[in-house]
């Protein structure tokens, strides 16, 4: 058995190559950008790349190759079912209204005038999202009908840059006055004010189509559930200061104790019908304390849950001990191997 990774410094797949060393699986590192990449994993068993949204080559040709290597019989990580609505709210959208998933209720409309129609006959707040971004980036409260015309004006007249550079600089000043980004940050996020980052420049606008949800109020926090090979562990996410948005706050609860366990079994019943190797849950509270899902992602800050306390089983036992969830990533991959053989 051989595990080709392709590998980019701060993702996965450091703690991929560690786990493989130390328990001696053979792998390989291959550069997935290589022309004849195919040919190359082909020779082994199981591929694996942590694919970034925020990096355009990844975006641009990713799920091609691993869904074709796929097809063609090499396990791979991430697979279809985990990957294919991956940084896209809309397909999320249809993926939980297909799959009765309780999700807080989203609206998306590809012509302007029944955009226009929707507006006047509904209520604000709405949240505008674009289909792509993390950590609550492009993500805006619209708390009147008159904001929400402008949006459907720009969404199908010249569109949203990928990447909002004033949001930036703003969400970095923030988190800097709370002590949770260097003066360093903040200088970056000016310079980013006028050299744009590759991935905004080299993608188009986001246009033609509109996303709303609904706001749901009285959210002070929402919280983070990851499902990875019959596991789930969790944390909390205070909201930001002045704002509705908890992605991103860096304001970060690890105790058991702070996290409502009907949310771990609907990760867990959840996954269960999307069959995924790897998902992240973002849940907030309905106003009768139900829970919901805002979105999903197969991939997520790596460090940031080291401190968990533990994890729980399917059978909701919690477990406390440390843990890293990306060498559950190659026992389930393995596993599926072993079990196809």
């Amino acid at each position: 058995m051989i595990i080709a990774i392709h590998h980019r410094k701060g993702s996965f797949s450091d703690r991929w190559i560690k786990y493989c060393e130390e328990n001696l699986i053979n792998y390989k590192i291959v550069n997935a950008f290589d022309n004849d990449i195919i040919e190359k994993v082909k020779e082994c068993d199981i591929f694996m790349w942590h694919h970034h949204h925020g990096n355009f080559k990844d975006v641009l040709v990713a799920k091609n190759i691993l869904y074709a290597l796929e097809h063609a019989g090499v396990k791979v990580f991430p697979d279809f079912n985990t990957a294919w609505h991956f940084d896209n709210k809309v397909a999320q959208k249809y993926l939980f209204e297909a799959m009765d998933i309780p999700f807080v209720p989203s609206y998306v409309f590809y012509d302007k005038k029944e955009a226009l129609l929707w507006i006047e006959n509904t209520t604000f707040p709405k949240v505008f999202k674009l289909k792509g971004g993390a950590g609550a980036a492009n993500v805006k409260l619209v708390k009147s009908k008159s904001q929400a015309i402008k949006l459907v004006n720009k969404a199908f007249g010249k569109g949203f840059p990928q990447f909002d550079r004033w949001q930036h600089l703003k969400d970095r000043y923030e988190k800097y006055k709370r002590g949770k980004d260097s003066l360093v940050g903040v200088v970056k996020a000016i310079v980013r004010l006028f050299v744009n980052i590759e991935f905004s420049r080299l993608q188009n606008n986001d246009k033609g189509y509109i996303y709303f949800q609904d706001f749901i109020p009285n959210n002070n926090y929402d919280l983070r559930i990851i499902v990875v090979n019959g596991k789930a562990f969790a944390l909390k996410r205070m909201v930001r200061e002045n704002d509705f948005r908890a992605s991103g706050s860096g304001s970060l609860i690890y105790e058991r104790k702070a996290i409502d366990e009907r949310c771990i079994k609907t990760a867990f019943d959840t996954n269960k019908q999307i069959k995924a190797q790897s998902i992240a849950f973002d849940f907030i509270f309905d106003q009768h304390n139900s829970p919901l899902v805002v979105e999903i992602s197969y991939g997520y800050a790596i460090s940031a849950y080291d401190k968990c306390e533990g994890y729980w089983d399917e059978d909701l036992n919690f477990i406390e001990k440390q843990f890293i969830p990306q060498n559950w990533m190659i026992d389930n991959i393995v596993e599926s191997l072993k079990t196809k053989n």
